[in-house]
């Protein structure tokens, strides 16, 4: 990693009043400061009755749109995530002292999407996905790189198409949090919440 930076408090005469914006500003530092996954970012979901689980995904694009990943659509987060779109992310660079959480609601992205960026990933990657029935129970290591390896030969020189059960989510933010540590644990918290109107109303927490 470069050197850390030193990062100005959270003032609100130096924050951008759409958080898009700003969550792009601090996400784009991560990157240029070599930031080893500075993509990763915790999914939280829930289902139907309010069970909670978390993983870790990685961040594909942020617009105003809103926040994309993709994965396994029969997957635990898939399954739960069909039942209940509720769901929630947050970002944690401790080399930065900075955190992000999101709130929102998830959709699928559209399968012209999907098949895009399918068709951008590494082979390696595309073959994975046809091999692994993900958060489903296998006998050993060996069944999944037999699969592997009969998949690889069998895709020799050909093509590979996106699956039907693998693409892309989006979560259209409702709440955005910034998170910045300060001295004596008066961390900055500055919460965006999305009105009905579009815009966004921003105000601070207390630590």
């Amino acid at each position: 990693m470069n050197k850390q930076p030193t990062l100005p408090d959270l003032d609100d005469d130096i924050l951008d009043r759409d958080p898009i914006k700003q969550f792009n500003e601090w996400y784009q530092l991560a990157i240029d400061h070599g930031l080893k996954h500075p993509g990763a970012m915790s999914l939280a979901t829930a289902t139907r009755d309010g069970m909670p689980s978390v993983r870790i995904v990685l961040l594909k694009q942020s617009d105003r749109r809103g926040f994309v990943f993709y994965s396994n659509y029969e997957s635990r987060k898939g399954r739960e995530l069909a039942e209940n779109p509720k769901a929630a992310l947050a970002f944690f660079w401790p080399e930065f002292d900075r955190s992000i959480r999101i709130e929102g609601m998830i959709t699928k992205l559209s399968s012209e999407e999907s098949d895009k960026y399918f068709a951008e990933r590494p082979r390696e990657g595309q073959l994975s996905s046809l091999t692994s029935a993900q958060s489903r129970i296998v006998k050993n290591r060996a069944e999944l790189d037999e699969r592997y390896e009969k998949l690889r030969n069998e895709y020799e020189g050909k093509e590979i198409a996106r699956p039907s059960h693998w693409g892309g989510y989006r979560l259209k933010p409702e709440a955005i949090e910034f998170w910045q540590h300060r001295y004596a644990r008066l961390n900055d918290r500055i919460l965006y919440t999305l009105m009905t109107d579009g815009s966004w109303s921003v105000c601070r927490l207390a630590p």
